[in-house]
């Protein structure tokens, strides 16, 4: 479990495809104490919960590795990573760790296309457009995951809907790096997700 507030910007270092293609062995640098995380732990890499594999310091950098495998690989941008890519990365959630954004599962429900930025004064606004499948459960002043961010739906209108980025999260995150046409990771609230099901039910 995570709350969408980033606390690193890893690199993938390298990728090493196995199992003819089906499994991708991703080598992930980051800032992270490599004495605190474990084999086994959660990782979200641009929204997507990763399991720790093996971790360690090289060059006085930590590195971890995770497997991203076909199922990721088809329904995240997890497909197009490469060697360079920058991830937003969040560390599993802890019991009294404070809960600053949103209840997220690092469970990635598709992808979601930029459409329109806007460069405002320190801050962006960015349109986007979400599968239609999912954008029901998206809704103003509601919470979306992008990339892993917790963010505050501003619009939302058929299957557009748009985000105001403050200028830390700019500065802190690679949302600074989105255009029109780039693809990102989407999590539309659990809390949603519910309530649609429960209003199905009535």
């Amino acid at each position: 479990m995570f709350t969408g507030i980033i606390t690193d910007v890893g690199e993938i270092l390298s990728i090493t495809p196995t199992a003819q293609g089906q499994l991708h062995r991703l080598h992930i640098g980051c800032h992270y104490d490599q004495t605190t995380i474990a084999d086994g732990a959660s990782i979200a890499c641009n929204g997507v919960c990763l399991t720790v594999v093996r971790s360690g310091v090289e060059a006085g950098r930590t590195w971890f590795e995770a497997d991203a495998a076909a199922e990721t690989l088809r329904l995240t941008t997890a497909r197009d990573w490469t060697q360079g890519s920058h991830l937003n990365l969040e560390r599993a959630l802890k019991i009294g760790d404070e809960l600053g954004g949103h209840i997220v599962s690092g469970h990635v429900d598709g992808i979601a296309t930029v459409t329109l930025r806007e460069d405002l004064p320190d801050m962006a606004r960015f349109e986007l457009r979400a599968p239609r499948d999912l954008a029901k459960f998206i809704a103003a002043k509601g919470s979306v995951t992008l990339d892993g961010a917790s963010l505050t739906v501003n619009t939302a209108v058929n299957d557009t809907f748009s985000v105001l980025i403050i200028p830390h999260t700019l500065q802190v995150t690679t949302l600074q790096s989105w255009q029109v046409g780039s693809e990102v990771n989407i999590e539309i609230d659990v809390m949603a997700r519910y309530a649609a099901r429960l209003s199905e039910m009535a």
